[in-house]
């Protein structure tokens, strides 16, 4: 009895551990001359999709069933307390936060817990907004945000690889706080995971992840945007602009939809992405978009586990280039990047789900 009493104390020492600087390697991640990498939190157990609270909580999801909420009340940029929110949930990868209500997507359900900062240590029972999404796990999921037209936008992933089925799924869908007025956004995007607004245009770009099975390099990942309503990315019929789909490619060509804005490298798993809009960093990064790649798990070579970045000017993306690595060595990583989050001082936080941590990246003068 005692030396299981034993054991599961010691179990509980090295878990608590695991979420210590100690224990995670921050300084591998490599990032250019004047940017420094921080532990921000750890013990976040599959740390994913971020959102910030009015009062500075930061909110995280997951792909497992608990919802984080992370406070650093001293502000010294490292988190003092990590709040489990919700648990028992399905995949609560999305948050979003609202009048100072935070929104939670499970893979059928939208959530809402109203004024969720003033009781992150008994937090209220949610409204349920929608309950009526599909069920499908496969790429069930979801990143969620609220637009400039204060407008709810919902991701409904491809339930397959590769197949043809009707709305909502492989389409971004919008809808009003209250869950009403919903419609296709748009359609044609096998499985996104992240996406933000040109802070200048206020038009939607989004990540897509591409089909497996073509290959170590097709089809590309996609860096997507959509300027309006209506649009179709291609899915399932052709990937990243140009290629025709083996099985459903024949029914459609390329020509008829919209191509990515920028073709990413393939099988990266592009997610979470952002625009800088801070004054921390220099000034040529403003208004660039920041890319988490989760990594490869369908390639010979690993790719990915890394940050990139891509400059925008005048509705066009150039300049694909990596800001943040060292997850991976060779064909092993022991992390993975999942969103991107700014902070308000001009930080870029950066999660990952593989060891449960949020990163802090900073700029200073050389």
């Amino acid at each position: 009895m005692l030396a299981r009493a034993f054991l599961g104390a010691l179990c509980l020492l090295l878990s608590a551990a695991a979420g210590e600087a100690g224990e995670i390697p921050v300084k591998k991640i490599e990032v250019p001359s004047g940017f420094e990498v921080d532990l921000y939190a750890g013990g976040v157990a599959g740390a994913r999709s971020m959102a910030l609270g009015t009062k500075g909580t930061l909110f995280i999801g997951t792909r497992n069933s608990k919802v984080y909420a992370v406070v650093d009340r001293d502000g010294d940029h490292h988190a003092d307390k990590v709040y489990t929110i919700a648990g028992a949930l399905r995949s609560p990868n999305g948050v979003a936060v609202r009048d100072g209500a935070l929104y939670v997507a499970e893979i059928n359900r939208i959530l809402r817990f109203d004024d969720i900062e003033a009781h992150l240590d008994k937090p209220p029972k949610p409204v349920v907004v929608r309950d009526d999404l599909p069920t499908d796990k496969h790429h069930g999921w979801k990143f969620i945000a609220f637009g400039p037209d204060d407008r709810l936008y919902v991701p409904i992933g491809a339930p397959c690889n590769i197949c043809n089925k009707p709305d909502p799924y492989a389409a971004i869908m919008r809808m009003s706080a209250d869950g009403s007025g919903t419609e296709i956004f748009a359609r044609g995007i096998r499985n996104t995971v992240g996406f933000d607004w040109n802070p200048l245009t206020k038009e939607l770009w989004f990540t897509d992840n591409g089909r497996d099975y073509l290959g170590d390099d097709d089809p590309p990942d996609e860096l997507n945007r959509a300027p309006q309503v209506g649009l179709h990315f291609g899915y399932p019929y052709c990937h990243g602009g140009t290629i025709a789909d083996p099985e459903f490619g024949k029914e459609r060509p390329c020509s008829e939809f919209t191509a990515p804005a920028f073709p990413l490298d393939p099988h990266v798993a592009a997610v979470g992405m952002r625009f800088y809009t801070g004054t921390m960093f220099p000034p040529e990064y403003r208004n660039r978009i920041f890319i988490a790649e989760h990594g490869s798990w369908n390639r010979s070579t690993k790719t990915g586990y890394r940050v990139t970045m891509l400059t925008v000017v005048d509705g066009k993306a150039s300049n694909y280039s990596v800001f943040a690595k060292g997850w991976l060595n060779g064909n092993s990583a022991w992390g993975r990047p999942v969103d991107v989050l700014q902070m308000p001082d001009g930080a870029l936080l950066i999660s990952d789900d593989q060891v449960g941590a949020v990163y802090r990246v900073t700029y200073r003068q050389p």
